[in-house]
């Protein structure tokens, strides 16, 4: 099988090569298009809203040789050029853009499931811009008995074709050249012929316009798949057996269950020496030795407090985290890149769908475990707005990787060897709120909605690659600190400079923090969640920081004991211990159940302001206000009743 071939037809135009040209990726969901975009452009990419719209599209810059780079845009996947949903109209739209067209179209094909595929490469051959064919999947079809001749498909297309495989980075110089010739020559290719069906002037007065063009391109398809694709021999493949097993309607769920048990016990069995040895040494010798060197400055005693006390124990014992952020990261891009976390969505899919919710919702909800700002712009695969809002409203309750963070702070110092298990229980928590709110809202605000089946292909199994794992975990830890850095650093700021202002006796740097203003406020709100448990002004203030990211409750948390004044003249606790003594005295000697209530509180309460910001786009400023009143009040009802009925049994 050649690596790549070109077609000769159509007509040329003299053009040159320039920085600016910009090159199209279009293709179905799963063909491999996001995994040739990341190999193409490694870490030079970002995501922005394409213009007039709020749909984010991912570009990047792809450098064909030392001499040239172009702009490349990696399009919503679509299977038709007729959108259904907003992010299908950004990928029609921005082929037809009478300003700004792409210079080359990549038409991404699948050449296990080819058919489908070139269905809508029949759709972009008419657009009118020059297209080249990246086959992916090979390997695949080869195993399912299915050879396709990339010379052949080239010749029946009149158009380039490279076979690629990103994983391993086979034909993407093939790919580059033949973009490289497209946009030189400016080829605009043929139209397909859809004449399988008849001429429009023999249609009958019932006939449907649209299902006979429809009709007509897959007769194009399957022409073209008679040209190009060898006698095809049907195999059972090792997919298909390990899917009989893991998508099973019984066993799927216990499985998926057991595999996130298992990472979660992993991360922190790892993570947790690792974490230990770099908190201490960042909040220790760190934090001790400019202390010393502003010492010998004499830098004033506010700048010694606001570096030591609140930049350097702040981000700190946020950066302690890393570690186990890491591992957590690569652990799950296992999962993503071996094709397992699609036969999750699917299981998970199934039983979500017995309790009422849309299926093809799900898709969004699980982004939302990585990010709930990402996961709600998800919600315009649905092509119903009713589905986009009611999902929307639903992915605040799904725990993000920002709430990991605490979560494991939290349950390391209080349940030690079983952490793992405790943080696995917060997912499940988070997993059954939003099946119990989607049940509750489709009863109530939505009861007219009906629900639609989930549409998912499903990817073959990989062995996961080394290459694609490590860009994955660097994409994913370099988004982590980039995002908690700059929210951290201001948070830390504007709470010591809340921590240092007296409200009563007391000068500016030299005042015990529960009679700061940071204090005030924070015990003033604390009364609130006596009847959780943890009536205490640093848990106030740590939800309140949380507000603006729930990377910042860490930081908080580390940054109001560092400053408390320990009333001996010596050290401050160690912050495990300082937790310990205030949950046991918040919670009257019932600490376990107390700590549990503001797990599961900070669970449920609003994810951050840009979540709100993205939610308010989506669904509106008046659901947006709802949803953050019913997060409140969802997440102040369960913390109560966890700590009450948790304190009759510890």
């Amino acid at each position: 099988m050649s690596e790549s071939c070109c077609g000769d037809t159509g007509s040329t135009t003299g053009a040159t090569l320039t920085a600016t040209a910009s090159v199209a990726l279009v293709g179905n969901p799963n063909v491999g298009k996001s995994t040739l975009f990341n190999a193409a452009t490694g870490a030079r990419q970002r995501v922005g809203n394409w213009p007039g719209t709020t749909v984010g599209v991912t570009e990047g810059e792809w450098r064909l040789d030392p001499g040239h780079a172009l702009r490349l845009i990696d399009l919503p996947g679509t299977y038709s050029l007729l959108p259904i949903s907003p992010d299908e109209a950004v990928t029609r739209d921005a082929l037809y853009d009478p300003g700004n067209p792409p210079d080359v179209v990549v038409a991404v094909a699948d050449a296990a499931n080819l058919a489908r595929s070139l269905y809508l490469v029949s759709q972009v051959l008419e657009v009118g811009l020059p297209v080249v064919v990246a086959l992916t999947m090979t390997d695949i079809a080869a195993d399912r008995g299915i050879d396709v001749d990339p010379q052949r498909l080239s010749m029946a297309l009149g158009v380039p074709v490279a076979t690629v495989n990103a994983r391993n980075g086979n034909g993407t110089a093939a790919l580059a050249h033949a973009v490289g010739e497209a946009l030189t020559l400016r080829t605009v290719p043929a139209s397909p012929r859809l004449d399988a069906i008849g001429d429009a002037d023999s249609l009958a007065d019932d006939d449907d316009p649209e299902l006979l063009v429809a009709e007509r391109r897959y007769a194009w398809a399957h022409e073209v798949l008679a040209q190009t694709v060898g006698e095809s021999r049907a195999t059972t493949t090792l997919s298909d057996r390990v899917d009989r097993v893991l998508t099973h309607r019984w066993f799927g769920v216990p499985i998926f269950l057991a595999v996130m048990w298992a990472v979660f016990e992993l991360t922190t069995t790892v993570a947790a020496p690792l974490q230990d040895r770099l908190g201490d040494f960042v909040t220790g010798t760190v934090a001790d030795g400019v202390r010393g060197f502003l010492t010998e400055l004499h830098a004033p005693e506010p700048v010694v407090g606001l570096l030591c006390d609140g930049v350097i124990n702040g981000v700190g014992q946020l950066l302690s985290f890393v570690p186990l952020m890491l591992i957590m990261f690569m652990l799950l891009g296992l999962l993503e890149d071996s094709g397992y976390m699609a036969r999750a969505a699917f299981v998970a899919d199934r039983l979500m769908r017995t309790m009422g919710l849309p299926g093809r919702a799900f898709l969004p909800l699980i982004v939302g475990f990585g990010c709930n700002v990402p996961a709600i712009s998800g919600t315009r695969v649905l092509a119903n707005p009713r589905h986009r809002m009611l999902t929307a409203l639903l992915i605040p309750f799904v725990s993000c990787n920002a709430r990991l963070v605490v979560y494991m702070m939290l349950a390391s110092v209080f349940f030690e060897q079983g952490a793992g298990t405790v943080v696995f229980a917060m997912y499940v928590v988070s997993i059954a709120l939003v099946v119990v709110m989607g049940l509750l809202l489709r009863g109530t605000l939505f009861r007219d909605m009906a629900s639609e089946p989930l549409v998912l292909d499903l990817p073959p199994y990989r062995r996961p690659s080394l290459r694609v794992l490590g860009m994955h975990t660097r994409q994913k830890m370099s988004g982590f600190l980039r995002t908690a850095s700059g929210i951290i650093v201001a948070t830390v700021t504007v709470v010591w400079l809340l921590a240092s202002i007296p409200l009563g006796a007391g000068t500016f740097g030299h005042v015990d923090p529960a009679d700061s203003v940071l204090g005030g406020v924070s015990s003033a709100i604390s009364p609130i969640f006596a009847p959780a448990g943890f009536d205490d002004w640093h848990a106030s203030a740590a939800l309140t920081t949380g507000f603006v990211a729930k990377e910042a409750v860490v930081a908080t948390v580390a940054q109001s004991y560092s400053m408390d004044d320990p009333g001996d003249g010596g050290a401050p606790a160690p912050l495990a211990d300082a937790l310990r003594d205030t949950f046991d005295h918040s919670s009257g000697g019932h600490a376990l159940p107390a700590v549990l209530a503001f797990m599961i509180f900070l669970l449920a309460y609003t994810p951050c302001m840009t979540t709100l910001a993205v939610l308010r786009q989506e669904v509106g400023t008046r659901m947006t206000l709802f949803s953050v009143a019913l997060q409140l009040s969802v997440a102040w009802v369960l913390a109560v009743a966890v700590f009450q009925v948790g304190r009759i049994f510890w």
